[in-house]
């Protein structure tokens, strides 16, 4: 079968979307009454911090051109998240550990 093309992304699209609708319609059709057990509401209710922190970190890491400004920047990071700073604080805290970090490692 020769599929032109110009059709493809139409046919991943649809694909991509099926698979999507499918994983968040499977728990609305398994589970018909409420869940009780604290363990799977702490499951269900984490899970997204989960993914999104599994999906996050690595790429922490290769976002700059130097090791040794990533892992600065993520240092400076954690420690103001740690005295609960703004998202903001915190970012721009990052950026700028990053930016001395490469500024160094370039005079050295």
């Amino acid at each position: 079968m020769n599929i032109p093309a110009s059709v493809m992304p139409f046919i991943y699209l649809a694909v991509m979307a099926g698979v999507t609708w499918l994983i968040r319609m499977i728990p609305f059709t398994s589970f018909r009454k409420n869940i009780t057990s604290p363990f799977l509401k702490s499951f269900i209710y984490y899970i997204p911090y989960t993914v999104l922190g599994a999906m996050t970190f690595p790429a922490v890491f290769y976002a700059t051109g130097h090791l040794y400004a990533s892992v600065a920047a993520t240092a400076v990071a954690l420690i103001l998240a740690f005295f609960r700073r703004s998202l903001l604080v915190v970012a721009l805290g990052a950026s700028a550990g990053a930016l001395i970090t490469q500024l160094i490692l370039q005079l050295l």
